[in-house]
């Protein structure tokens, strides 16, 4: 017997044209879903192993997986058991999955953060999402199985509720982006896609499914209930020694802002990454890297009146400029930073020319010539690689004027087969500027200068005496002499060809990790 008899040979019952409708419903809901899922599985990982390309690659492979497994797996019970049932009771699950996946998100993540930063990421995206997906991704084949009355429809059929299902998607994915990330946190946006399964099965069940109507109920509550859970777990909520004050998701990550038991330091937090310490008392910054970038730029250049932050932070930089009489404008691409700065961190936005943007796109746009451009934006561990390109420096060096120096704020290795960050900064300034120094105190915060000066020389010496005690050795250590890497072991970085994020995942998955470990043991002796 061929396809088309077997087909054939299974009756399907037509439905009601409100059924009908209600399926279509169904296609565009599980397609909006499926990308919510997606996006928002990358988002809730972000935390543990960072936001590197890596990452992203796991989850989208994962989902494809997960999607071609569920279209088989989907066809298969289809053809076999043509009940449309079936389809809201795999939206049951998924919905109980996800609202799970909430729960144990931390500690599967501190799990997978033992392997390697590609197999970790694949395993955690695959414990945490796989199933949801391949059961969502179950629903395509059903309904076309039901929805066909006839072998010379199908084309129709399957035309229409593919569409449906790919504009759910695009609705989804627009949703999640503009929407539930920058309002909701992560687990309460997860229950929420949860929860209109639940409720999309529930009304199936007891419209058109009657006789399981009350298993179905009782299958609702429970994924209601795991869903409900997930939005309890507060990720980093206990920091020891340490309360929190607020608590943001944001288009960039999960922002904290923490105090000490003592009420005397303020820390911000991002996806686990400590970003700034604060006096609070003193109302000044207690991180040494916020007082090299002011400093390097004031050395280098001499007199600044118009200086360029590409990046926001909690303001400090920016900051300080403006207290010593400088025209400061600031490019910030996460809108929800510049309220956390104005709130807990005495960042007067009306003090400075402020941006929402891309920093490479203000850039390349503007016309106004700088003393000094800073750049400290960091994505997870590191600046956004298309900041680091050769014609990214090209267009710094447009908005620089003769003497102006661009100050950058990294984090470089300098050993031989983990400097390649280093190494290819280093070639890719000197084929635009003319002078390149470095200043480091080992791995970890490295700061870039790179200016048309003939020579790159500390004009004006930093006054220590005027920053906290405790960074000074530090700063003096940075100060004292320039490092040097190996040019060999990088590559002049290009929009065309920039390997980055590939080249330096190691030295990134070992922050992690190392930061995983810190936290884990702090809980333990808490």
């Amino acid at each position: 017997m061929g396809v088309q008899d077997q087909i054939q040979s299974v009756p399907v019952r037509t439905l009601s044209p409100g059924l009908r409708r209600f399926v279509f419903l169904t296609a565009a809901v599980g397609g909006a879903v499926v990308l919510i899922v997606e996006i928002l599985g990358a988002k809730m990982l972000a935390p543990y192993v960072g936001t590197s390309h890596f990452v992203w690659t796991a989850q989208i492979a994962v989902t494809l997986v997960a999607l071609a497994t569920g279209y088989a797996a989907g066809g298969w019970l289809a053809d076999r058991s043509p009940r449309l049932y079936w389809v809201y009771w795999a939206l049951l699950m998924a919905a109980a999955w996800l609202g799970g996946a909430a729960i144990v998100c931390e500690p599967v993540a501190f799990w997978c953060l033992s392997f390697r930063l590609a197999v970790g990421s694949m395993l955690a995206a695959g414990v945490l999402f796989f199933v949801p997906l391949a059961l969502l991704a179950t629903i395509g084949p059903f309904l076309v199985r039901v929805l066909t009355e006839s072998v010379a429809s199908v084309g129709t059929t399957m035309g229409r509720l593919t569409s449906v299902s790919t504009l759910g998607s695009v609705g989804g994915a627009l949703l999640i982006g503009y929407v539930l990330l920058p309002l909701m946190p992560n687990s309460v946006t997860m229950f929420t896609a949860a929860g209109v399964l639940i409720a999309l099965s529930l009304v199936y069940f007891a419209v058109w499914c009657r006789s399981q109507a009350a298993p179905a109920v009782v299958g609702g509550a429970v994924a209601a209930l795991l869903g409900y859970l997930g939005t309890t777990q507060a990720p980093f909520a206990r920091v020891p020694g340490t309360h929190e004050v607020h608590r943001r998701n944001s288009n960039y990550g999960l922002m904290q802002v923490l105090d000490d038991a003592e009420g005397t330091h303020r820390y911000y937090m991002h996806d686990m990454l400590r970003q700034n310490e604060y006096l609070l008392r003193e109302r000044r910054s207690a991180s040494f890297y916020t007082y090299m970038l002011h400093n390097l730029a004031r050395a280098y250049c001499g007199q600044i009146r118009e200086v360029l932050c590409i990046g926001l932070g909690i303001g400090m930089v920016p900051r300080q400029f403006v207290e010593e009489g400088a025209r400061v404008e600031v490019v910030e691409i996460n809108p929800a930073v510049v309220s956390v700065a104005q709130q807990y961190f005495d960042f007067r936005p009306d003090s400075v020319h402020l941006y929402l943007g891309d920093g490479r796109y203000y850039l390349r746009v503007g016309t106004n010539q700088y003393d000094a451009v800073v750049l400290d934006a960091f994505l997870g561990e590191a600046p956004p690689s298309h900041l680091m390109t050769r014609e990214a420096f090209q267009d710094v060096q447009r908005r620089l004027r003769p003497e102006g120096v661009l100050v950058i704020n990294t984090f470089c290795h300098f050993e031989s087969g983990r400097d390649f960050l280093g190494a290819s900064l280093d070639r890719t300034l000197k084929q635009v500027f003319r002078s390149v120094r470095i200043h480091a105190a080992g791995s970890g915060n490295v700061f870039f200068v790179a200016s048309d000066q003939a020579d790159l020389v500390l004009r004006h010496p930093p006054d220590l005496a005027a920053v906290p005690a405790d960074v000074r050795p530090t700063m003096e250590r940075m100060l004292a002499r320039a490092s040097t890497v190996v040019p060999e072991h990088g590559r002049v970085l290009t929009d065309d060809y920039n390997p980055v994020d590939a080249r330096d995942a190691a030295n990134q998955m070992d922050l992690r990790w190392q930061l995983g470990l810190n936290y884990r043991w702090r809980l333990r002796r808490e």
